[in-house]
């Protein structure tokens, strides 16, 4: 074959250039790759930045007014009265409860979810591995309402759980922790215990596999040699898994500890009538009308999640998402 034919080959090997204006956007998006990336996330971030980032602000304005308490219409004045308010005493109170179930939350969350993320990583495998994943994702696909309402079934006075114990001969247990101030009540569907287990039970899956991710990161060896240098199992898990495995707990406890913080209908649901952040933000928006308040009962958690989000980043923990 001449070089001619080679050429003439080549030529007709090229698509020939569209034209007119279709053809220079192409050749220019070509040539700037960046543009076109910029031209793609700018409705969904201009989306986001009115809905979620202009909502934020709003609801921050609002925080700074005021109700009058004669009228009560909104005081359109700066002010840092409502601020003041979320300090009385029973504003403190359900900001202090919130706070405790969430971290009683988290901590329980991640002790249930280690040693269920250590088999899946390191002993499940194929079919065992599939099936792990498939049990602590399968809760998820089920309805909200559907599982806490199940789960107040579960635990009222007339539910499976009372009728085990007392086939067990162990109801006796469950009345006398009933019987504690603060814990107890009437029934665990009615007691800040029963809050505690639903909590845990809807939001355990998002602590177990991030832990998982970050134990399948662990590399065997560094346990082998922590055997073989003469270390007890406590010792290589205190010196060796647990510090590698922090950043897959704490990525997984901004997940329980901030929808343990936002949410309310779990406490509207099960457990008593002590309010909870969410329960408060719901009645004052809604009953009440005192809107101001509402909006900064919403800022507590925001603030608490920042401070959250900033010391889990210096822990390395988005590494682990």
């Amino acid at each position: 074959m001449t070089i001619a034919a080679l050429n003439s080959t080549s030529a007709s090997a090229i698509l020939p250039g569209s034209g007119g204006i279709r053809g220079a956007l192409s050749d220019l998006f070509w040539r700037r790759p960046q543009l076109l990336l910029f031209l793609m996330l700018l409705p969904p971030v201009l989306w986001l930045g009115v809905v979620y980032i202009g909502s934020l602000f709003a609801l921050l304005a609002q925080s700074f007014f005021s109700i009058d308490e004669f009228s009560g219409l909104i005081n359109h004045e700066f002010t840092l009265k409502t601020y003041g308010d979320l300090f009385q005493a029973a504003n403190l109170d359900i900001i202090l409860r919130t706070v405790t179930m969430a971290v009683l939350v988290t901590l329980a969350s991640a002790v249930i979810a280690f040693p269920i993320a250590y088999y899946a990583a390191r002993y499940a495998r194929g079919r065992w591995k599939a099936l792990f994943y498939l049990g602590v994702m399968l809760p998820l696909w089920s309805s909200y309402l559907v599982k806490i309402y199940a789960w107040k079934l579960i635990l009222a006075k007339e539910g499976i759980l009372t009728w085990l114990l007392a086939k067990l001969h162990l109801l006796w247990v469950l009345d006398g922790w009933l019987s504690l101030p603060v814990v107890g009540g009437n029934s665990l569907s009615v007691s800040a215990t029963g809050t505690f287990i639903a909590f845990v039970y809807v939001w355990l899956p998002f602590m177990i596999l991030p832990v998982q991710a970050a134990l399948e990161r662990v590399p065997g060896n560094l346990v082998e040699a922590s055997s073989d240098l003469g270390a007890s199992p406590g010792q290589t898990f205190r010196n060796v898994l647990f510090p590698l495995a922090l950043p897959g707990i704490v990525a997984g406890s901004i997940f329980t500890f901030s929808l343990t913080l936002g949410d309310y209908i779990i406490p509207q649901i099960i457990g008593t009538s002590r309010l909870f952040i969410g329960q408060a933000v719901y009645s004052q928006q809604g009953t009440a009308g005192n809107i101001p308040l509402a909006a900064a009962f919403t800022v507590v958690p925001i603030v608490i999640m920042g401070f959250y989000l900033w010391g889990a980043k210096r822990m390395g923990a988005f590494d682990a998402l």
